[in-house]
């Protein structure tokens, strides 16, 4: 089939934006776009209204939630200091067990995150462009009250979607107003953190802790600072491997195409107004 006679679009080059707009002028008939992962930034000048476009969100949701628990216990339970030292340390660490934990993004992630949690009897406070009840959190604010939920976690996680406005939505004065033994997680987007501002907050002591799977820049440069500080942790951008993705996502492609063939409703709608 040639593309001037499809309706419908799966587009896997998640890079290659300007090449998703060729093809959209050569096939202005198009109704429906598939786009590959759950972060569609820069895909966004592309989206319009006369098309149902739909990404890969949810689809990493169970892997990245394992991540994050896993930065989680490696950071309040001190792990990741132990595995760097080469001698009998003082004790460190504090209890996952009742902590405060603060999760940015309300999607796929957060929820499964929620369900991990559960047996820790964390207190978990949601923040979402879109205040609504979650089944496990205790409460879910607007983004506008972002600094009134940090200042007293004990994690704060950032699995929510880069946009204008959550562009380094954690900097110097986000860390001042941070308890001194905090952890930062961030599975979302590097850009979501100003990184200059986030060595300062480890360095000085400001927060305890960071972990990392997504940096600004990225890949993270090997003379970067945040290699060096002995209270981060950085992945390569892992919390779904290529042996997880690939599965996951191609699942989710042969859903859409069967349902978009069937005239059901697809899964992973993007919002063209929010950008995600």
């Amino acid at each position: 089939m040639r593309v001037e006679d499809a309706s419908g679009l799966v587009w896997g080059a998640a890079h290659d934006a300007a090449g998703l707009r060729e093809w959209l002028a050569r096939a202005p008939q198009l109704e429906w776009v598939q786009l590959p992962f759950a972060g569609i930034e820069n895909f966004v000048p592309a989206l319009d209204d006369r098309r149902t476009w739909t990404s890969g969100k949810g689809v990493y949701a169970e892997p990245v939630a394992e991540l994050c628990l896993a930065f989680l216990l490696g950071g309040l339970r001190h792990v990741v200091g132990y595995a760097r030292t080469d001698h009998w340390s003082q004790d460190h660490g504090r209890n996952l067990f009742d902590a405060r934990v603060t999760i940015v993004g309300g999607g796929g992630i957060t929820e499964v995150l929620v369900g991990l949690l559960a047996p820790f009897r964390a207190r978990i406070t949601v923040v979402r462009a879109r205040v609504a009840p979650m089944i496990g959190v205790h409460e879910v604010m607007g983004s506008e009250r972002l600094h009134d939920v940090i200042v007293d976690a004990d994690a704060v996680v950032l699995a929510c979607a880069l946009t204008p406005r959550t562009e380094r939505l954690l900097g110097d004065a986000e860390f001042a107003i941070m308890r001194d033994d905090a952890w930062v997680i961030n599975v979302g987007r590097g850009r979501l953190i100003d990184t200059d501002a986030l060595v300062r907050a480890l360095t000085t002591g400001s927060i305890a802790g960071a972990a990392l799977d997504v940096t600004d820049p990225e890949p993270l440069p090997a003379d970067h600072p945040l290699w060096r500080l002995s209270n981060c942790i950085v992945t390569p951008h892992i919390g779904n491997t290529r042996e997880m993705a690939v599965p996951l996502l191609s699942a989710r492609v042969r859903e859409n195409c069967r349902r978009w063939i069937a005239g059901e409703p697809l899964i992973g709608r993007v919002d063209v107004a929010l950008g995600y």
